[in-house]
């Protein structure tokens, strides 16, 4: 799989963290019941390779990266675990160097314009643009269209419902990534079915804006 191929297949992609591995199962299928094919489990937790394995095991058609992969070390464990694609907040050089060797694919968090020309040196052109919101929001996405053409972005921080349709509507942005589909308060009160709803309704305000 190429990260090509996750980002045609990706809408509003749920940006979640799992406390409890013994949920999995339900969360993925809450995300499948609502039309979701991406979505990324963040390594913030110490159930996190568990839970990304169990999910590979209970839904393994949904596509799902793993994220908040800082170094070599995190990115091999997620690969063992079944992770499809991989996604940093930031980017060092020996984790690009890494990643460049490895078949599956990385977004690489970029803040700045001379951390996307790093990316496209070492041969990246898909970015994630983390933390949206704080970092410059859809106007400096759309800024860095002008000097970058070759770009896209995949903005994540701070995105919700209110600003999503901001971000969505620039050429160079791809899909977006958010947390409030699934939050942590709704996956540790099992609220599979509002989490059904919140994928149902961010696919639906992704093909308003995209097609």
């Amino acid at each position: 799989m190429t990260i090509d191929t996750v980002l045609e297949k990706a809408t509003i992609i749920p940006v979640i963290e799992i406390a409890d591995a013994g949920v999995a199962g339900d969360l993925a299928q809450a995300f499948l019941d609502g039309g979701l094919e991406v979505i990324e489990l963040t390594m913030r937790t110490p159930a996190a390779l568990d839970a990304l394995a169990a999910i590979k095991k209970a839904a393994p058609s949904l596509i799902t990266g793993m994220g908040t992969v800082l170094n070599e070390r995190d990115y091999k464990g997620a690969v063992d675990n079944g992770a499809d694609f991989i996604v940093s907040p930031g980017i060092t050089l020996p984790l690009l160097s890494y990643a460049a060797t490895q078949s599956v694919p990385i977004l690489p968090g970029i803040a700045t314009a001379s951390e996307a020309m790093t990316a496209m040196d070492h041969g990246f052109t898909a970015l994630k643009f983390f933390p949206a919101e704080v970092a410059g929001g859809a106007p400096y996405i759309k800024a860095l269209g002008g000097p970058l053409k070759s770009l896209r972005f995949c903005p994540t921080g701070g995105v919700s419902p209110d600003n999503a349709k901001d971000y969505l509507s620039l050429p160079n942005v791809v899909c977006a990534g958010g947390s409030w589909i699934a939050t942590k308060q709704m996956i540790d009160g099992h609220q599979w079915g509002e989490i059904t709803a919140k994928s149902k309704e961010a696919v639906a305000l992704y093909k308003e804006i995209k097609g």
